[in-house]
């Protein structure tokens, strides 16, 4: 066993009971095994002929010497571990969950499933009554019991309203999805959740719909951000965007550490009118934000906001671009040539350069794209492809491309012919009339 290594991994299920019971801390190192190798090591468990002897015997300590083990235990290996063993599993789990990686709060989930399953096969214990708590009632004191509850169990041994008066303590508690969609109906039991409470609805607030949040009572910047932070579960745009909408209506106002809780992208989701109502002094203290996924008009829109935001900055050009670049896909192409012209190196960089709304990057000059894009300037030929800078290279003197940027982009306009000969055509062309009314009028003198 000790010479096959990595190679443990892939032994045929038949082979793990047949083998030294050692082959168990081998097989620790697999990242995953097959069903048909976690059954194997079921039987090989359930002989009790390996350190960890019989599952019956098995307390805390075995279930976490088991390690990853634990994550291939099926039902029939479950079952036969003592229920106080089980439940002390499960407290260990939910205390090391909030400290853990997202990776491995899926995996603790997946434990805790097993265990509620396992227990209720093994000790059925609402069976005696469908109507009423047979175990001890969850009150403020034992509220992070919950996490050992059946579904059914919490149903009848949690009140509505001591849940909404604890939300705070079981917020980032781990939770099955059975679980969470009964704490949710628990909670949509109670009339009106005030604006303090719902702040601490956690994974929970991801399982309600556009309409039930139209619903919610959410009047404070604490309550929204609370609810946008990144919790376990993904909100989706609409559920966002309703939110937001919610929030707005009820007299809410967006600040800067709000505008980072939303994002670029769900900012964007929201109406040109609530754009609109954001504060200067919200878009001057939000960071970084990415509009890119904005419509040009709500681009617009907040680069005039952070125009306003970053003004006291326009008499340090360098300062002040590092602050708005993030909203110059909004600016007017006079905007862009004054800084430009702002005698400083900007140094945009291509990502911004081609973010610009293309109708006015094409009112730039060959002056204008050399001086806004500085030591970033030879990037330009490796975009030279992009339909953005293949419209505005075409409005340009190719010679002037040539002599001004020399990075070699081909396509712009062709240069006149040469001085003497545009000046031999002018002077042709001026003398034509008079040759031409010289030869006319003598026949016309002689007739008279």
């Amino acid at each position: 066993i000790n010479s096959l290594g990595a190679l443990v991994c892939d032994l045929e299920p038949g082979t793990i009971p047949a083998s030294d019971p050692s082959i168990l801390e081998k097989l620790k190192l697999c990242p995953a095994l097959t069903a048909a190798q976690q059954d194997a090591l079921n039987a090989l468990l359930l002989s009790g002929d390996t350190a960890y002897g019989d599952p019956s015997s098995w307390d805390l300590q075995t279930l976490q010497d088991l390690g990853p083990l634990v994550l291939a235990l099926n039902q029939t290996t479950l079952s036969l571990v003592a229920e106080a063993a089980q439940e002390d599993f499960r407290r260990s789990i939910a205390a090391a969950y909030l400290s853990q990686g997202r990776s491995q709060r899926e995996k603790s989930l997946m434990l805790l499933r097993a265990l509620a399953a396992a227990s209720a096969a093994s000790q059925p214990r609402l069976q005696r009554s469908a109507d009423r708590c047979q175990i001890e009632p969850i009150t403020a004191s034992n509220i992070e019991d919950i996490i050992l509850l059946f579904p059914e169990e919490l149903d009848l041994c949690l009140s509505n309203n001591v849940l909404v008066e604890n939300l705070e303590a079981v917020q980032d508690l781990p939770f099955t999805s059975e679980a969470s969609w009964v704490l949710k109906k628990k909670v949509d039991e109670v009339r009106e959740i005030p604006d303090e409470k719902l702040r601490h609805l956690g994974t929970l607030s991801r399982l309600y719909t556009e309409e039930e949040i139209s619903q919610w009572h959410v009047t404070s910047s604490d309550t929204l951000s609370a609810l946008l932070r990144n919790v376990e579960g993904v909100w989706n745009d609409s559920q966002v965007q309703q939110l937001l909408s919610k929030y707005l209506s009820l007299g809410g106002s967006l600040t800067g550490p709000l505008l980072q809780e939303i994002g670029g992208k769900h900012l964007c989701n929201l109406q040109e009118e609530q754009i609109q109502q954001i504060p200067a002094a919200a878009i001057g203290t939000a960071g970084q934000l990415d509009i890119s996924s904005c419509s040009q008009t709500k681009k617009d829109l907040l680069y005039r906001k952070a125009q306003e935001a970053f003004a006291s900055l326009a008499s340090t050009p360098g300062c002040y671009y590092c602050q708005i670049h993030p909203y110059l896909g909004g600016a007017p192409a006079e905007d862009l040539k004054e800084l430009a012209n702002a005698g400083v190196a900007i140094n945009m960089d291509l990502g911004t350069f081609l973010a610009l709304n293309p109708e006015e990057l094409q009112k730039l000059s060959v002056t204008d794209v050399k001086h806004l894009l500085g030591k970033n300037l030879p990037e330009l030929k490796e975009h030279e492809h992009e339909p953005l800078v293949v419209s505005w290279v075409q409005q340009q003197s190719q010679q002037e491309l040539d002599c001004v940027l020399g990075i070699g982009l081909q396509g712009g306009r062709p240069q006149p012919t040469g001085t003497g000969g545009s000046a031999a055509t002018s002077t042709a062309t001026a003398t034509t009339p008079a040759s031409v009314t010289s030869t006319t009028t003598v026949p016309t003198t002689t007739a008279l």
